[in-house]
């Protein structure tokens, strides 16, 4: 039995005995307060914000722990336990009968929670974990039970839900930043990850691009203002773009690892424990009997890494999730189960490349790796423990140029694979990397083209659904939506947009690379195919979810956009795509551009429109695009049909 502590319950305080659960402590940050000013979201009712502190203390010679880096190294508390803090929010409906009884997990991305902004067209981040801000309200008309989990340690307190997890003490070792600063100033000061433990021995080094060689020019020199702080002055010669590169000797390592017990165990609890001190226990309000893992960019690569280090499993053997739902990770994990770790970085096409964490293995079903021969697959460990969730994974088209997202449907060689029938794969046809529901098309000085604005929520929610309905009814979700090898929609690079020169294309991709990290600094060992989605004539990618916007076209979107001038020319922006407008006559439309211009396309004031409502009909026929999106988007191009005919 787990008890709460007398005399602290009314405070707020809980704490739990650790038996086939590992948080120990369950400390409420003060009452269940009503969220959105106690709006009303149609079924799901009015909201109450829960905040709270999550004890949990891990028994590290536990096989389900002991995958954890440097975890037997670190203190422990008088039960032999190594222990870690979690931040954690809760939005439940106040009226348990009136919730779905999913709980959606979302992994904040770095500190803050962002899929308010996909399912609920949000502006910023943060407005549905402070209970401020519902956007559309769709999770909550929905009545799911949504919440966040802290799990990056390297977030200052008070910058965002974090993890307060355990140094290591008297440990030293390598530890490398790599700065790109996007800008010319001069001399600049940078924060450092881990301290260091001294400035003897520390280099220095600046490149142009990624895959050139390391250089210490005249004017390159560098400074340590503190343990935690350097300052680096910048040579003649590189400009905006340029790669930095710190190699210095670093104390105190995190056990960072730390995050995916966080998660897997405050799951656990919140959705097994039966006492008064869960919020969401039986009889409780806010009861829920399964759950979904989700998280975004970032996040969504935590989950990816969740799932391969097989804490799907918990200490009593149990699956923790019944579905995940990765969004935009391209076949790209974290740097978070290491020593030194820095689950912050980014692997880009230009940026970071170097950090581990894009290896292998990329999907789902086990494969070989052809340059190491190793076999691996992130079901690997939940396929042994029968923990294996069901997995949606969404990805932009960016991902494909920027996360090297080819992999999760290929071998290493680029040969066509089949996922696991209880894996979807579904790209956005023509999206950025993310952006919010009220983008624009606008240019930003270290990208050559407009960059795109193409938002996902309404695809997403429609998936969602469809996800819900796997779970709960059995009903299978739409087939997967991916380029392939097999469909012939998954190609090299070269010559792609061969017909559209003035876009700029140089066939440039970020490569998928067999890195050495035990080296300082890595080195690339080898290289593994990358692809990416073959276009139309008007450059639009054919393999996807081609929303009306792509099936009914005003523009190009692309997943990718070349960097400016200034700021390493040559590679491709992080993060963006482009979008490049038809021309809207005949007479207007340049020689070189062989896209129909707009009055060849759509010859009467209404035919724009109407194409734009027959494509969003077949998006609902297939489950792709919810009815109140689709009336939505039919709206929106009829308004702008009107506007053409008054001008």
């Amino acid at each position: 039995m787990r008890h709460a502590i007398p005399g602290l319950l009314a405070a707020g305080l809980l704490a739990v005995a650790p038996a086939h659960a590992e948080v120990t402590r369950f400390e409420l940050q003060g009452a269940p307060a009503p969220a959105f000013g106690g709006q009303e979201f149609g079924p799901g009712g009015r909201y109450e914000r829960i905040a709270a502190r999550a004890t949990i203390a891990l028994d590290p010679t536990d096989p389900r722990n002991a995958i954890i880096a440097d975890i037997a190294l670190a203190p422990r508390n008088a039960e032999g336990r190594v222990e870690a803090v979690a931040e954690v929010v809760i939005l439940r409906p106040a009226e348990a009968q009136r919730g779905n009884g999913t709980l959606l997990l979302e992994v904040p991305n770095r500190g803050r929670e962002i899929i308010g902004q996909l399912m609920n067209d949000l502006p910023g981040a943060n407005g549905l974990a402070k209970g401020t801000d519902p956007g559309n309200g769709h999770l909550m008309r929905q009545g799911y039970t949504l919440v966040w989990v802290g799990w990056q340690a390297d977030i200052a307190p008070g910058q965002g839900m974090r993890l307060a997890a355990p140094v290591v003490p008297g440990v030293t070792g390598p530890s490398r930043e790599e700065f790109l600063f996007d800008h010319t100033r001069s001399p600049v000061t940078m924060p450092l990850t881990y301290p260091a433990a001294t400035t003897e021995g520390a280099t220095l080094t600046v490149r142009a691009r990624a895959e050139d060689a390391r250089q210490t020019p005249a004017g390159l020199s560098f400074r340590f203002l503190d343990p935690m702080r350097v300052e680096i002055t910048r040579p003649a010669g590189f400009d905006a773009g340029a790669l930095y590169e710190l190699i210095y000797t670093a104390k105190d390592p995190v056990v960072q690892g730390m995050a995916f017990a966080a998660v897997r165990d405050v799951a656990t609890f919140l959705r097994r424990e039966k006492g008064p001190q869960n919020p969401l226990a039986a009889g409780q309000r806010g009861t829920v009997d399964q759950a979904i893992l989700t998280g975004i960019s970032q996040s969504g690569r935590f989950v990816r890494d969740y799932l391969h280090l097989g804490f799907n499993e918990d200490e009593a053997g149990r699956r923790v999730f019944e579905a995940m739902l990765p969004h935009i990770p391209g076949t790209r994990r974290t740097f978070t189960n290491a020593r030194f770790a820095q689950p912050g970085r980014n692997p880009t096409p230009h940026a970071d490349r170097l950090y581990p964490a894009d290896q292998f293995p990329f999907t789902y079903a086990a494969t070989e790796d052809h340059l190491t021969g190793r076999r691996d697959g992130l079901m690997l460990r939940c396929r042994a423990t029968n923990t294996c969730p069901r997995i949606m994974q969404t990805d932009s088209e960016y991902e494909f140029w920027g996360a090297r997202a080819s992999l999760l449907v290929t071998d290493t060689r680029g040969n066509h694979i089949d996922l696991p029938p209880d894996v979807r794969a579904y790209m956005m046809t023509g999206h950025p990397h993310f952006a919010a529901a009220q983008a624009v098309a606008e240019r930003i000085d270290r990208c050559t083209l407009p960059v795109n604005p193409l938002q996902a929520g309404a695809p997403m929610r429609a998936l969602l659904a469809a996800l819900e309905a796997w779970l709960r009814e059995g009903v299978e979700p739409p087939a997967s939506r991916y380029p392939t090898r097999a469909a012939g929609t998954l190609v090299p690079a070269a010559g792609l947009y061969a017909n559209l020169p003035f876009l700029g294309y140089r066939a440039e991709v970020g490569p998928a690379q067999l890195v050495d990290s035990t080296a300082m600094p890595p080195v690339v060992k080898g290289e593994y195919t990358v692809l990416v989605p073959r276009v139309d004539a008007d450059g639009n990618a054919i393999g996807g979810v081609r929303g009306p916007v792509i099936e009914v076209p005003k523009a190009t979107y692309t997943g990718w956009n070349p960097r400016a001038e200034g700021f390493a020319p040559g590679a491709l922006c992080y993060n963006t795509g482009a979008v490049v407008p038809f021309a809207a006559t005949r007479a207007g439309r340049q020689t070189d551009d062989p896209r129909p211009a707009l009055e060849a396309r759509y010859p009467t004031p209404t035919a724009y429109a109407e194409a734009v409502k027959a494509a969003a009909a077949r998006l609902v026929a297939e489950r792709l695009l919810l009815p109140e999106d689709a009336a939505a988007i039919a709206r929106a191009a009829e308004a702008d049909t009107l506007a053409r005919l008054r001008r």
